[in-house]
């Protein structure tokens, strides 16, 4: 499954039994072979390639989500549904073999092919409505309306003249951002080469094997089925990629293990919750992000997932801490052994596990495409899975294809109908007039535009999955936030003197006023107040003359990553909170309280992103990542600690404030040496705690 499911609930799913289903299960299995053989010989053009996979996915979403439900669980009619699929699906086709003629007709649509571009927009509207919600066809209906007829009333910076309904149709299909375009083209070839590879992987067993070596190295430690939950989401998330789905896979198990441990239910659904939300995080799948990511920036999708390594793990740590705090906080004794050792746990499954992702990540780094990756790392599932005791018959691969297909199903509508939003922000310029909104309302502020673009990302996130809010937010935010990143070096160079006398003369454009001041030596804040206050034609240049190639990669990588990292917190900030609902319901909790747990418990989503700003975490620079990794870790448990008022046994308000405190020097960018005192008093106030705890037991402890 993707990270684009949402809450995919199985009971609006339309079931078959008999031969329907064997039809259901073989039209899947080729599907699934189908966009194997076209990522291997590529017979098809790349708009023939995005038609056919939305055709084939709009027909099972046609059939599998009927068009409304009864309370009393009457659907739709099954046949009225599989024409409605077959008509968009062969509507979808049409349109790419009558490209040709259009333009030979000077880009004019003959009457099949208003037929055609009809069926399928409207076809891609109401599917979305039955997989997702209203959320994303109001915006589709909205952005189409807003070009072709209600723009031009608009005031101000949006007002848009208008375009013709032929040139809006034409431009929702054939578009570049499109519903054929950018984002058709990832979803079908990495994202559902991958969401197959990870069907493979939890087909062999691969699942079970996570549980079990999670079980066997934390397991007994203090707090151990919360960090049980931690490792076995973190690594199910290689499979899967999305938090729902972590959270119903792995929660089963984990959450009855917490809560007999002595965790509270709503703590218990917090933890899974918080966790299985890091699954997206977690390289080399990412979920469709990643993918999206690496189109959206142009940068190697290898380059992506390696520098996200160091985050994710950060992320996972604070999620740890957490759960040992806890623990420690109301003294839960570890649990008891209960068989499984690690020897044991790789064993039986861990073949299917580690020589598929180590191949995937060996093709990676030599080279290979992550499609040409995705398609080995299956054929090494299926071999691997032979040293295991669930050898992959002919049969498991075939249940493999289809459960990897109709995981598919939700994602490939999802991804082809947002293409319609984004073609419409891409034709109107939306993106960067927000941009400059954004920037305006900031003041330059990279602080604030990231608590701007959070407040997006939770109110998107009430209606859109985590990779449509991604891709809207992206859109729309993030030239500015790459910008404001990217200025950072230039205020740099300004206030040190070392900025190029060309450079000078450009700034001077802009800030003539400030002549008097740009000719002596400037503080940082004087150089801030510059740079803040230049106009974006003065400012783009400005970078581009003095920023290098590969700070601007990183500006740009930096800006993708927060929004990226932003976008995943509806999973587990209420109202909404999808993962922590999920759990909650598993753990028998408040929904609500379960949120609430959830939400402190990831505060890395938020802390994260603000080192991406602000220091060179994701930088490829390994000894400097490796540093702020290592402050950041240090400086998260501080954090941890000061929230949840307690280390190895409580402490009062004022351990709290200097844990705080402590925590944010080990976090604090570019001072290294507050860096280095901070995570000293965090190791001082460590002792200080272990050493009253020793007092306290050895006070209890009878002579």
């Amino acid at each position: 499954m993707s990270d684009v499911e949402k809450d995919q609930d199985v009971s609006r799913l339309r079931t078959f039994d008999g031969p329907a289903n064997t039809i259901l299960s073989v039209l899947c299995c080729l599907i699934a072979i189908g966009h194997i053989y076209v990522a291997f010989d590529p017979v098809l053009s790349e708009l023939q390639r995005n038609a056919f996979h939305f055709a084939g996915f709009a027909a099972l979403a046609a059939v599998l989500y009927p068009m409304w439900r009864s309370p009393s669980g009457q659907s739709f009619p099954v046949a009225l549904d599989l024409i409605f699929g077959i008509a968009i699906a062969a509507s979808a086709v049409w349109l790419t073999f009558a490209e040709n003629a259009i333009y030979d007709r000077g880009v004019k649509f003959a009457l099949p092919d208003w037929i055609a571009a009809i069926i399928c927009i409207l076809g891609a509207i109401e599917l979305t409505r039955r997989v997702a919600g209203l959320i994303i066809p109001i915006l589709i209906i909205t952005a189409l309306s807003y070009v072709a007829f209600w723009g031009k009333f608009v005031g101000g910076v949006f007002s848009f003249p208008g375009l013709t309904a032929e040139t809006v149709a034409f431009r929702s299909i054939f578009g570049d951002d499109a519903m054929f375009g950018t984002i058709a083209r990832i979803s079908s070839t990495y994202v559902f080469l991958f969401i197959i590879f990870g069907a493979f992987l939890l087909r062999s067993g691969a699942g079970e094997f996570v549980i079990n070596m999670a079980r066997a190295v934390a397991g007994r430690m203090v707090g151990g089925p919360g960090i049980v939950a931690v490792i076995a989401s973190g690594l199910t998330g290689t499979i899967s990629g999305s938090a729902v789905a972590n959270t119903a896979s792995t929660g089963v198990i984990t959450i009855p293990l917490m809560k007999r441990a002595g965790f509270s239910p709503k703590f218990a659904g917090g933890v899974e919750a918080a966790a299985s939300t890091g699954g997206q995080l977690m390289p080399p799948i990412m979920g469709a992000g990643a993918f999206v990511m690496a189109s959206f920036t142009q940068i190697p999708y290898e380059t992506i997932v390696a520098v996200a390594a160091l985050p994710a793990l950060l992320y996972f740590l604070s999620v740890a801490f957490f759960v040992r705090i806890e623990a420690r906080r109301h003294d839960l004794p570890p649990m008891p052994a209960e068989g499984q050792t690690l020897a044991s746990a790789f064993k039986e499954g861990g073949a299917s596990f580690f020589v598929p992702i180590c191949t995937l990540i060996g093709l990676l780094i030599v080279g290979f495409t992550p499609t040409y990756a995705a398609v080995f790392g299956i054929l090494a599932v299926i071999a691997s899975s032979w040293l295991t005791r669930n050898p992959m018959g002919p049969t498991a691969i075939f249940e493999a294809f289809v459960m990897g297909t109709k995981g598919m199903v939700l994602t490939a509508v999802l991804l082809c109908s947002v293409g319609l939003i984004v073609n419409v922000i891409a034709t109107a310029g939306i993106g960067n007039t927000f941009s400059l909104m954004i920037t305006s309302w900031a003041g330059g502020n990279i602080l604030i535009a990231i608590v701007l673009i959070a407040l997006a990302s939770l109110i998107l996130g009430m209606g859109l999955p985590v990779t449509a809010a991604y891709i809207v937010l992206a859109t729309l935010s993030a030239p500015a936030l790459s910008g404001m990143i990217s200025d950072q070096f230039v205020i740099e160079q300004l206030a040190s003197g070392n900025l190029a006398e060309t450079a000078r003369t450009v700034l001077l454009f802009g800030v003539p006023e400030q002549a008097e001041l740009l000719a002596g030596e400037l503080t940082r804040d004087q150089a801030t107040s510059l740079i803040r206050s230049l106009p974006l034609e003065i400012a783009a240049p400005l970078r581009d003359m003095v920023v290098p190639q590969n700070v601007a990669i990183t500006a740009l990588l930096s800006a993708h990553m927060i929004i990226f990292w932003l976008s995943q917190d509806s999973n587990v900030t209420p109202p909404v909170a999808l993962a922590a609902f999920t759990a909650a319901a598993i753990a028998k909790a408040p929904a609500m309280a379960t949120g609430v747990a959830s939400w402190k418990l990831a505060k890395g989503l938020y802390i994260v992103p603000v080192l991406f700003a602000y220091t060179p975490l994701l930088s490829g620079n390994w000894p400097e990542m490796i540093r702020v990794f290592v402050f950041a870790v240090v400086g998260v448990y501080a954090l941890s600690a000061a929230i949840q008022g307690c280390m190895e046994k409580p402490f009062g308000l004022i351990m709290r404030a200097l844990s705080l405190i402590a925590g944010l020097a080990c976090l604090w960018p570019g001072m290294i040496a507050i860096n280095l005192a901070g995570a000293v008093a965090v190791l001082a106030l460590l002792a200080w705690n272990i050493k009253i705890t020793r007092r306290a037991q050895a006070a209890i402890t009878p002579t």
